[in-house]
């Protein structure tokens, strides 16, 4: 990229470098954010239900299946949008509008604040309900492992989400260098060029008699006769 001047990425149409781009920290971020929501849902879903003394299966979450279903909402939502948002953090140098790039950035900023406050309350329920599960509802501690995965990966998604955030914050309040954009990226209209002006263009401001003109209003002389 050449420089940082527009939210965080540069002039639009450069080259894509893969190796920088996977040792960005929002890359980073970004995948483990992906793989710790696989590791959230994915524990609830395999081992998130056991039947204890009856066909019907229950949460192992105090047998609340609110908690189990909270878990898994935002665990899978977070998994398609760590791939929405890491798509277009790909494609994101190549916008060459700054109203667009600004629009993804509030976005990006925006869910990833409002992830980040949901990934919390999913920590706080799970570990919340955990606790208060009976060991007695669990018998030979069947899906324990697959809980404690699920409230510590809950825990570290609230990280990755968070530092996501930070970094949504920066590029915003990076703005836009002007210089990287002419005006017909920043209204949509194309520039319009003034007429060239120069020294070579002849004008005709004044009227110039032709040469050699007789004034007729002078009065003609008078005939003499000439003396002999």
């Amino acid at each position: 990229m050449e420089g940082t001047g527009s939210f965080g990425a540069g002039r639009a149409g450069g080259a894509f470098d893969p190796i920088a781009f996977v040792k960005q920290p929002q890359t980073i971020l970004r995948i483990l954010s992906w793989i710790f929501s696989i590791v959230v849902f994915g524990s609830i879903v395999n081992e998130g239900y056991v039947n204890s003394g009856s066909e019907r299966l229950h949460c192992i979450f105090n047998k609340n299946n609110d908690a189990c279903n909270y878990g898994i909402t935002i665990g899978v939502i977070a998994f398609f949008a760590s791939i929405f948002f890491f798509v277009l953090d790909i494609y994101f140098p190549q916008i060459s509008s700054v109203k667009d790039r600004k629009k993804a950035v509030l976005l990006e900023m925006g869910f990833s604040g409002f992830w980040t406050f949901l990934w919390f309350v999913g920590f706080c329920f799970l570990a919340n309900q955990w606790q208060r599960t009976s060991p007695r509802e669990l018998p030979l501690n069947q899906g324990a492992d697959a809980a404690r995965a699920a409230v510590a990966f809950s825990f570290f998604s609230i990280i990755t989400w968070a530092g996501l955030t930070v970094r949504a914050v920066q590029k915003y309040l990076l703005g836009t260098d002007m210089s990287l954009f002419t005006t017909d990226h920043l209204d949509g209209n194309p520039t319009i060029q003034p007429y060239p002006t120069g020294s070579g263009m002849e004008t005709t401001d004044t009227y110039q008699s032709p040469p050699f003109t007789e004034n007729l209003q002078t009065s003609p002389k008078g005939y003499q006769v000439p003396t002999y």
